[in-house]
């Protein structure tokens, strides 16, 4: 190579680098994946949401789905998330108390309802009330719940059939799954005849059926607020909260059968 030409091609090359560096940054940045803790019963639409951000924004989105109770121990443990969705503020708030969120992103996102369900498509209707022979309709059989004293949806279940009277007669025969969806599976493959969900559970399932709905005055209201976590530091955790809350996402959140917070 002629001595003349290299002082010019050094400074090509470092001028090429210094072009391509921002280049390189930014899809370093784009691999990075913004990093989500959200509750079981959200699964089916929020993979639906998450992949609608992919598509319009180029950034991924991790999430992983648990009971609230074991997704808020995590972040209590140091586990690396960027938000949590919780199916109950009691644990929202827990994780607030000890600083672990960022407060002022904190806003309720969806609402929703617990069904009675049965397996197979044509379960037959029933109505819910004190009068209801919930024990013998179970017969020797079980009735799927999600933990009743950690995981949300079995805390609103327990509470509504306390507020009928009917939760003494039916706890000997209650099998507590670790989350919503492990509830809604022992209905669908037949291991409990009966169980109670969340409404959009059931729509997601097609191996099940709605024999009763939940009177909203028989337990606490059904929130899933939503909040970045304080340690988290991905430039688009808030543009995802955002994106959560705005009116795409919010299209398919109803129709998956989850109603906009108020």
């Amino acid at each position: 190579m002629p001595t003349s030409l290299r002082p010019a091609l050094t400074c090509l090359w470092l001028a090429l680098a210094v072009t391509l560096l921002p280049a390189g940054a930014a899809r370093a940045e784009k691999a990075e994946a913004v990093t989500v803790f959200a509750a079981a019963s959200l699964k089916t639409a929020l993979d639906e949401v998450a992949a609608l951000w992919r598509d319009e924004t180029g950034f991924e989105v991790v999430v992983s789905y648990a009971g609230s109770s074991a997704l808020a121990r995590q972040i209590e443990a140091g586990a690396p998330a960027d938000l949590f969705i919780s199916a109950n503020p009691g644990w929202m708030d827990r994780l607030e108390a000890a600083g672990l969120l960022s407060a002022e992103s904190r806003r309720d996102l969806l609402t929703n309802a617990i069904v009675l369900i049965g397996h197979g498509p044509d379960v037959a209707q029933v109505t819910l009330s004190p009068d209801l022979d919930l024990a013998g309709l179970i017969g020797d059989g079980r009735l799927a719940m999600a933990l009743v004293d950690a995981v949300p949806a079995g805390i609103y279940s327990k509470a509504a059939l306390e507020t009928l009277g009917l939760w003494d007669k039916v706890a000997a025969k209650v099998a507590q799954a670790d989350n919503v969806r492990a509830a809604l599976a022992l209905v669908a493959i037949g291991e409990a005849p009966f169980g109670i969900v969340y409404a959009t559970d059931a729509l997601a399932e097609d191996r099940v059926s709605v024999a009763a709905r939940f009177p909203a005055d028989t337990h606490p209201p059904i929130l899933y607020p939503a909040a970045r976590t304080a340690e988290s530091a991905h430039p688009q955790a808030d543009a995802l909260l955002a994106f959560l809350r705005g009116p795409a996402a919010m299209t398919v959140f109803q129709r998956h059968g989850f109603s906009p917070a108020p």
